[in-house]
């Protein structure tokens, strides 16, 4: 049984939502504010939070800054419907992803189980290792270098460099990055994937330097340089 970690002051909509995943087979952890939340993150063993941007003691966004400060879990933002400037932080901050609300459950169940299939299904690849000029790839391990260098990432920000690694030398559509890479189609104005791949292109110029090895290809997707 997989368990959720559902952070939101809302306590009316914390019991519905909680009924329902639960209805739905997800061990359900509460928690009504962002202090209470990252406490419990980090003390215990959970596979997915769902963590709600306005709350107090401590806000969602800075409860995304301690939990990416220490673990690589993945996250999902509740968002106020409209709220570009919170969802795009909070996928700056390392959030896998965003529900605006207010959502249904069964939208939030999607989404949840989404970016846990696509976890799943990278994690089963059976391929011990993938290398494209100094960047290496363990899909077993959900780990990646640069030239022996480990890069820090969120969970959806490998499943994406997985499947550009895997299309190296060729263009993906942000389409195939979504459908592939966090198990949704894309929508119409979503800026995800194009922010998930801000991060890792930052993440690895910080071991590179100034290294562009990921390309935009304008209006139609990415590629991952094959040198």
């Amino acid at each position: 049984m997989k368990k959720v970690l559902l952070i939101d002051d809302d306590v009316e909509l914390v019991g519905m939502l909680k009924e329902y995943l639960e209805s739905e087979g997800f061990h359900t952890t509460t928690a009504y504010d962002g202090e209470q939340g990252s406490q419990y993150v980090l003390a215990g063993q959970f596979d997915i939070v769902v963590l709600d941007i306005m709350m107090p003691k401590m806000t969602g966004i800075d409860a995304l800054r301690v939990i990416r400060a220490h673990s690589t879990l993945p996250v999902i933002m509740l968002t106020a419907k409209g709220d570009d400037a919170d969802r795009i932080l909070g996928l700056e901050l390392g959030a896998d992803d965003y529900v605006a609300k207010p959502c249904t459950p069964r939208e939030l169940v999607a989404r949840i189980r989404a970016i846990l299939r696509r976890a799943q299904v990278m994690n089963n690849n059976q391929a011990t290792q993938i290398i494209v000029g100094d960047l290496v790839i363990w899909p077993e391990q959900r780990k990646a270098e640069w030239a022996n260098k480990p890069i820090d990432l969120t969970s959806t920000e490998f499943n994406l460099l997985e499947v550009l690694v895997r299309n190296a030398g060729h263009v993906v559509s942000k389409s195939d990055l979504s459908t592939q890479g966090l198990g949704r189609p894309l929508t119409k104005f979503d800026r995800t994937i194009d922010v998930h791949l801000s991060s890792i292109r930052q993440k690895i110029a910080s071991i590179a330097g100034e290294s562009q090895c990921i390309q935009t290809i304008y209006r139609v997707g990415y590629q991952l340089i094959k040198e």
